[in-house]
């Protein structure tokens, strides 16, 4: 990572900066003064908390300097009006500073495991950097951009949003070369009113996109297929259903928790193989594809990366404990992301036990999608249990389905649950734990196998 002087931040942010600190020297930012790292730039946030109390702390921590909107003692300091706004202009300066070419992803399902698939594709070919974890908003993109090496030649950045305008305020600090886009589903509908919503939030990813830049779109989401007559923006589109798509998969097929597909692409036919179970991934290996192709990789060298990719923690671990084969999903959930989770629980040969928690920020769409999602259950699990304020509505949707009213029960407290899991569930089963993030269902699994009664 470069060394930023305060003096160079506080130019890019408008700050002032007393002149003895003026270069003093700063790589990366954290706004926690318990993780600081020596030598970060501690950005201090008032939200529920006041960032300046925990100055002190920070500095005993390591922290180089503060950027902060008063300065109660002597340490190296940049003093703005508002510390986020400074925080993002001053990652713009940095952004700006190293050139590299930048991928910007969005979307409502699927980003994080797009980001990470067009990581390990680039990563063949050049000197790659990306969002850490969840850092796609306000806070955690600009503190991305400050951790990028100097010798980075491709930063991928992931951009999240629930309202209007953060997808553009993202872009426009990002300048992405090339924008990705996986789907408009209906997660964050609370914020944004509908699809169409939705798609207007997503779509202003294109605010800081380079003059010379290209968008990369899932021409199999309707909404996006309808946005392929822009004719300022240079488009890419991929699909699996979409033969007009310009990048296209075929052959899907599923085996051994093994995905397989052929690509079609630029004339040239080459063959996919991902150590991920459940169909829904081909289009995010697509996005990863098309954004490989576009900035030079080889098919071959594409291909190979695919072929050992590993997921982040939390997204679809599959794994043995304890006599059961659990399926942990627990980052984060949708109907879209739901759906596909119990298809990929509902291949499985052994009894069938889905643990499913709410789905956040629905707004009015909240009952009927987790009823649809009970529905869904019925058809993929023998036993479904759902947490949450939901969970009747989840019930409800599963007997519909045909699910015995015994195989199916809804929670709010999640000691009851668990203690319900472990009576019915025996070795050998399945289970599938997945929610929003907000419903920490990993708690429920760490408690499940636990040996605590």
């Amino acid at each position: 990572m470069a060394k930023i002087t305060l003096e160079q931040a506080a130019l890019w942010c408008g700050g002032t900066v007393d002149p003895k600190y003026a270069q003093v020297t700063f790589y990366g930012a954290g706004n926690d003064s318990r993780s600081i790292e020596k030598g970060q730039l501690f950005v201090a946030l008032q939200g529920a908390r006041d960032g300046h109390d925990y100055i002190p702390m920070a500095l005993q921590n390591g922290a180089a300097a503060v950027l902060c909107t008063h300065c109660d003692g002597d340490f190296p300091a940049i003093v703005v009006e508002d510390t986020r706004i400074a925080l993002g202009q001053i990652a713009a300066g940095e952004r700006q500073r190293i050139g590299m070419k930048v991928v910007g992803v969005t979307g409502s399902v699927g980003k994080s495991t797009t980001k990470e698939m067009i990581s390990t594709v680039l990563g063949t070919t050049f000197r790659v950097s990306k969002t850490p974890a969840n850092h796609n908003n306000d806070i955690g993109m600009p503190m991305a951009i400050l951790s990028i090496p100097e010798e980075a030649e491709i930063a991928i950045l992931e951009m999240g949003m629930n309202h209007f305008g953060e997808i553009s305020y993202l872009t426009n600090i990002a300048k992405p070369d090339v924008a990705v886009i996986t789907n408009i589903g209906t997660m964050h509908i609370e914020h944004l009113g509908s699809r169409e919503g939705i798609l207007k939030a997503k779509l202003e990813i294109l605010e800081g996109l380079a003059s010379d830049g290209t968008i990369i779109l899932n021409g199999d989401d309707d909404l996006l297929w309808s946005v392929r007559d822009r004719a300022d923006v240079p488009h890419l589109y991929f699909g699996a259903s979409n033969d007009k798509c310009e990048v296209c998969a075929c052959d899907v097929n599923m085996e051994d928790g093994t995905l397989s597909f052929k690509v079609t692409a630029q004339n040239t036919v080459f063959s996919v193989t991902l150590p991920l179970e459940g169909e829904h991934y081909v289009l995010d290996a697509l996005a990863a594809v098309s954004a490989g192709l576009k900035l030079g990789v080889q098919p071959e060298k594409i291909a190979a990366a695919l072929a050992d990719f590993q997921n982040m923690a939390g997204r679809q671990e599959i794994f043995e404990a304890k006599g059961y084969t659990i399926i942990k999903d627990c980052y984060n959930a949708g109907p879209e992301s739901m759906a596909a989770a119990l298809a990929v629980l509902g291949k499985k040969k052994s009894r069938r036990i889905a643990v499913l928690g709410d789905m956040l920020e629905l707004g009015m769409r909240s009952p009927a999608e987790h009823y649809r999602i009970g529905r869904i259950a019925a058809e993929h699990a023998d036993v479904v249990l759902a947490y949450g304020p939901n969970g009747s509505r989840v019930v409800s949707g599963a007997v519909t389905g045909g699910m015995s009213e015994a195989k199916v029960r809804a929670f709010e407290d999640r000691k009851a649950l668990v203690a319900t899991l472990k009576l019915m569930a025996k070795p050998g089963d399945v289970v599938l734990f997945k929610g929003s993030h907000g419903m920490h269902m990993e708690l429920a699994l760490e408690a499940f196998l636990s040996d605590e009664a």
